[in-house]
């Protein structure tokens, strides 16, 4: 596996652990701010979209394409880490209901 090519899941976890162990916040509280933090990398897209496209006349082209595509890794990544913040069975979770969101757009698939 390269650096390229890392495996999704233990990354979370230990992103998580990191983040757990340097938290002044626990419990709720900490399962709050994670929650937070997800709408504020949303608004980084959207800041860095706004840049790429040269819409705002203060900044002018602020942002890349690329800047956009990182945005985005963040979101999934944040988004990813407060989902294993509310349970240790992530891959699970997210499986299950991409399985769920696939079904319901594309039909039923082979079983």
């Amino acid at each position: 596996m390269s650096d390229h090519d890392p495996d999704i899941w233990s990354g979370i976890d230990d992103l998580w652990a990191w983040l757990d162990s340097h938290s002044p916040d626990d419990g709720q509280q900490s399962l709050l701010l994670r929650m937070l933090k997800l709408s504020e990398e949303v608004g980084e897209v959207a800041e860095a979209v706004i840049g790429a496209m040269n819409r705002n006349p203060r900044k002018g082209a602020s942002h890349t394409w690329e800047d956009v595509e990182s945005e985005l890794c963040d979101v999934v990544i944040t988004a990813l880490v407060a989902l294993r913040t509310l349970t240790p069975d992530t891959r699970e979770v997210f499986g299950r209901h991409l399985a769920r969101v696939r079904e319901r757009s594309l039909g039923p698939g082979p079983r």
